[in-house]
């Protein structure tokens, strides 16, 4: 769970749920912002202003050329406007901002819904969990069927080894053909191709193992289980389950109370909305770039407020917000229901296919008692010169049949016991 990489990938996405909710905790604290601005105005705007000289001063002004005498420009008095220039070609401003939210539906609501998500982040992390326990769990089992199936193909081929030696000495006795020889031969050759195949496949599933566990392929991994320690008899018992155990269910709840905040946000939309705010600012005007002379003032400026908003009308858009997300919950609501059929199919499917894979498990184990009792008795009757090659090697040949048959039984009912406790929600 250190090491999977979708683990992990799971684990950074409740982190960023946490940091999501701490941001949108931090809307409501005061929030504040510093300024500073600096102009330079190259050319000073100009500002015309009503007339308020009089012609005989304004007409002196004319003639001094100080104003512009420009028909154009004549008021509907019959008196230009003046043009004048105000300012300073450098204006610099600093100051800082300050607001706090007092009332805003959308931010209670949308608290609420961050936690809600920082929950259905952490059952994200737990399905993750289960999937990756269940894909390793698999992946285990089928390590540890072929380790069984090694060491029995190595005691079958001690076993036809032994009898081909036998047989060899009988044959340079006299006592049996070079055909009996030849088709045990053949028989041992036929293990040894099967032990390379075993050993290639046991390989591979162990990399597929690694690769479940996010090991490094090339590190060392030995099991230390026994097919012997597992119990394969589980109580299959449950025909009912309690859904909440299962993180798909929860899941489904979950996502249904985000919907449920949804529809509370679109519903408080028609409560107003209260900040208070404030200012407070200095500027200074210069017509030199002495801005951050000490000794030439600063204007300050100080303001707080506060805006109410009230909402009149948005053209019904909220009231079919509203209507949506009601559909939304009537959604969810049948999502859960399918979700608590697909458990209850799901439950009912593997106690099924694992009442069925230990009953098959049972035969196949007494199967092959038999035919280790069988190739027992034909080796001996062969020994004592009462049996023939053939009937040896047929025997041979159906315990590695039975053999064959167990192994892929026992897979199933590991297999199909990892299902069932997993409908079961016994797999956190």
């Amino acid at each position: 769970m250190k090491n999977q990489t979708q683990m992990l990938n799971a684990s950074f996405d409740e982190q960023i749920a946490q940091a999501k909710v701490k941001e949108t905790i931090g809307i409501g604290f005061p929030q504040i912002n510093g300024s500073f601005d600096i102009k330079y105005f190259i050319d000073i705007p100009t500002t015309v202003l009503p007339n308020f000289v009089s012609p005989a001063v304004y007409g002196g002004l004319v003639q001094a050329g100080v104003a512009p005498y420009d028909p154009l420009k004549m008021s509907p008095d019959g008196y230009p406007p003046l043009e004048a220039k105000f300012g300073t070609k450098y204006q610099a401003a600093a100051g800082v901002d300050l607001s706090q939210i007092v009332f805003s539906s959308d931010y209670l609501v949308g608290l609420q819904a961050t936690k809600t998500f920082l929950e259905l982040t952490r059952k994200a992390t737990q399905r993750t969990r289960i999937e990756i326990s269940v894909a390793v769990s698999k992946a285990y089992y089928t390590v540890l069927v072929n380790h069984e199936r090694m060491n029995l193909i190595d005691a079958n081929i001690v076993r036809i080894k032994k009898l081909m030696d036998d047989t060899k000495a009988l044959n340079e006795n006299g006592f049996v053909e070079k055909i009996d020889v030849d088709r045990i031969t053949v028989a041992h050759n036929n293990l040894l191709v099967e032990k390379e195949k075993i050993q290639r496949l046991l390989d591979l599933t162990t990399s597929l193992l690694k690769f479940q566990m996010g090991m490094d392929q090339f590190a060392t991994l030995a099991l230390t289980d026994k097919l012997a320690d597992i119990k394969l008899s589980s109580e299959i018992t449950a025909d009912k389950i309690d859904y909440s155990k299962r993180v798909e269910y929860s899941l489904m709840q979950t996502q249904k109370n985000i919907l449920q905040l949804q529809l509370k946000r679109n519903k408080m939309g028609y409560l107003p909305t209260m900040i208070l705010y404030g200012n407070a600012s200095a500027s200074a005007l210069r017509n030199e770039f002495d801005i951050f002379d000490t000794k030439k003032s600063w204007y300050p400026t100080v303001l707080v407020g506060a805006r109410i908003g009230v909402p009149i009308f948005d053209g019904l858009q909220k009231n079919y917000r509203i209507q949506q997300s009601k559909i939304d919950l009537l959604k969810a609501e049948n999502n859960l229901k399918m979700v608590q059929q697909s458990i209850d199919f799901e439950l009912a499917s593997s106690k099924t296919i694992l009442q069925n894979a230990s009953a098959s498990l049972e035969i196949q184990k007494k199967n092959i008692e038999l035919a280790e009792e069988i190739y027992k008795t034909s080796k001996l009757k062969y020994e004592q010169g009462v049996g023939s090659n053939l009937e040896v090697m047929n025997a041979e040949t159906s315990l590695k049949e039975a053999q064959t048959n167990y192994f892929s039984a026992l897979f199933d009912a590991l297999v199909a016991k990892v299902d069932y406790d997993k409908a079961n929600g016994n797999i956190k």
